[in-house]
């Protein structure tokens, strides 16, 4: 694939993209993204600390003229609204699996909506799971199982729009990455910002990835 010389990169969505709050003064994932970039490259931040997927819409209409490239980290906020469900009684495995499917439907619609009017723009776009964050042992078990619901939308919506993907579980995995359970430091933002390099082929050595085809 021919590398792009120049372009300019929106970051979209929620706190994983607008970590500044967290960092305790250091550098976040902005910041050092843009130390990262080609001089030819640009970085704006749209994202917003808090934002859910209905909040997307509002990000969009402020996008630069001239904006190239979306990273869009949406989804993490409407998982956590339905947090209550992963502590809520269920009659069996089959009553709590059919509970979870319900929410990720919801949560699909919503994503799809959100997806469809991000594909109209036809800008190069890359897009981020949900990371499993830096929980106690029994919430982290309880959260990676529910996560994978959330998440297998998000990736199948990706690949359906043959958008590029950030797996942030894989990207985030060491407790050193988080500032608190669910907010990444300057450690985990740096990381994540060597990621969306990777994502627009914009490192100096080409990197390993998978590729799916559908």
């Amino acid at each position: 694939m021919t590398r792009v010389e120049r372009g300019h990169i929106a970051l979209l969505g929620d706190s994983i993209l607008d970590n500044g709050g967290y960092t305790s003064g250091g550098p976040d994932v902005i910041s050092q993204l843009r130390e990262m970039l080609p001089p030819s490259w640009r970085a704006s931040l749209l994202a917003v600390d808090g934002s859910m997927i209905a909040d997307l819409p509002d990000q969009l209409v402020k996008l630069p003229s001239d904006t190239s490239h979306l990273v869009i980290t949406i989804g993490g906020n409407d998982v956590l609204a339905s947090m209550e469900l992963m502590r809520s009684p269920a009659r069996s495995v089959a009553d709590a699996l059919l509970k979870l499917g319900d929410r990720a439907g919801r949560f699909e619609r919503a994503y799809r909506t959100m997806i469809g009017r991000v594909r109209r723009l036809g800008l190069t776009t890359t897009v981020c799971t949900i990371y499993n964050g830096n929980l106690s042992r029994d919430e982290a078990a309880v959260a990676r199982v529910g996560l994978t619901a959330f998440n297998d939308v998000i990736l199948r919506v990706a690949f359906e729009a043959s958008f590029r993907v950030i797996d942030l579980r894989l990207v985030c995995s060491e407790p050193s990455d988080y500032a608190n359970p669910i907010e990444p430091s300057s450690a985990g933002g740096e990381k994540i910002a060597r990621a969306i390099l990777a994502s627009l082929e914009l490192t100096r050595r080409p990197m390993e990835h998978s590729k799916v085809y559908s």
